[in-house]
């Protein structure tokens, strides 16, 4: 491929012409800047008239057989695209003006098949879930710069001939957004390909997180079809959440939380629960500071006690997805939830 690679950009929207109004925008200004070649945007059943809005505003709209969900929307639009490259983007995320300029840059690389990003650190909406889950995503997207062994489609890119070479998103497989992804970037991997995590690619995002669903995503659409998938896989590479220092800190958020019932026994108890939650903040000091430094001190102390809780419920599905695999009792991942 000689010179910057033509870049089409692939939008998947149900029912988010709300979030569009912030996020089709900026596309649409860098195909007037010439940096991308086009906008795809794939209505995938919405009932709002997201596809129609995105039509009058000079994206490309192709529509979808009924909900087929966002990893077949994107299946759809890749095969129709034009550009050499498919940028993904999520329609709730809002990708700064040089994310184009950043891939460009990583695909410079011929064996670099697939580029991804990362949030930025500034989400928009204040809650405390919204913030705790996008600094996350922030912080552990930026620890693992480099090469990656997984892909994210929240802002990535792939080569458009090897994506239709691997044959794509696994929209059987995954038909509701979950780790569709990742199972990509294995996939491309195991094909020889070259992946890039470049943190500098970042979007805003605007999504408006709740504990609960928080911790409903983290468990039914990441750990547990993320654990069979590595169950079934024992050769696929480890990295992001699921790294060996991440395992670690997810025993010691084990034995702290082990250690508050303790603690009620007096003695040297409590004594050892302070030293664990010490020992987590060490572990986790990176993400800690940005905590604070975004917002406080209150809100880091906050957040990093309830990241030992996402430690442990991670660690407690992963366990038992062994034990389901061990017992030849594990099901083909098959995803019915949501995923932001």
């Amino acid at each position: 491929m000689n010179g910057a690679p033509t870049v089409s950009a692939i939008m998947p929207v149900y029912n988010g012409r709300g979030y569009m109004a912030e996020s089709l925008p900026p596309l649409i200004d860098l195909v007037a800047s010439g940096r991308l070649l086009e906008v795809i945007v794939v209505d995938d059943g919405s009932t709002d008239g997201s596809g129609g809005w995105a039509a009058e505003r000079g994206a490309r709209v192709l529509q979808s057989a009924g909900r087929v969900g966002p990893g077949a929307a994107r299946n759809q639009a890749a095969r129709e695209a034009r550009g050499d490259v498919v940028l993904f983007v999520d329609a709730d995320v809002v990708v700064h003006p040089d994310v184009v300029d950043h891939l460009s840059a990583a695909f410079g690389s011929e064996d670099v098949v697939a580029v991804f990003g990362s949030y930025d650190d500034a989400p928009p909406h204040p809650s405390f879930a919204s913030q705790y889950m996008n600094l996350r995503h922030h912080h552990v997207h930026h620890e693992a710069a480099g090469e990656a062994s997984t892909f994210w489609a929240g802002c990535g890119a792939v080569r458009r001939e090897a994506f239709l070479a691997c044959g794509g998103y696994d929209a059987q497989r995954f038909d509701r957004p979950s780790v569709e992804d990742i199972e990509l970037g294995l996939r491309l991997r195991q094909a020889g390909g070259r992946i890039r995590l470049v943190p500098e690619m970042q979007g805003t995002h605007l999504k408006q997180w709740t504990t609960w669903g928080v911790i409903h995503t983290d468990v039914t659409c990441r750990a547990i079809p993320w654990s069979r998938m590595l169950m079934s896989d024992p050769g696929a590479e480890l990295d992001l959440n699921a790294g060996g220092a991440e395992q670690g800190k997810a025993i010691l958020a084990g034995l702290f939380v082990l250690s508050l019932p303790l603690a009620l026994l007096g003695g040297a108890w409590p004594l050892v629960g302070a030293t664990l939650f010490l020992a987590a903040i060490l572990a986790n000091r990176g993400l800690f500071s940005l905590f604070r430094r975004r917002r406080g001190w209150l809100f880091a102390a906050g957040a990093l006690a309830f990241h030992q809780l996402y430690y442990l419920y991670s660690g407690l599905v992963f366990v038992a997805c062994w034990l389901e695999h061990r017992l030849g009792r594990a099901p083909e991942p098959k995803v019915r939830g949501g995923a932001g």
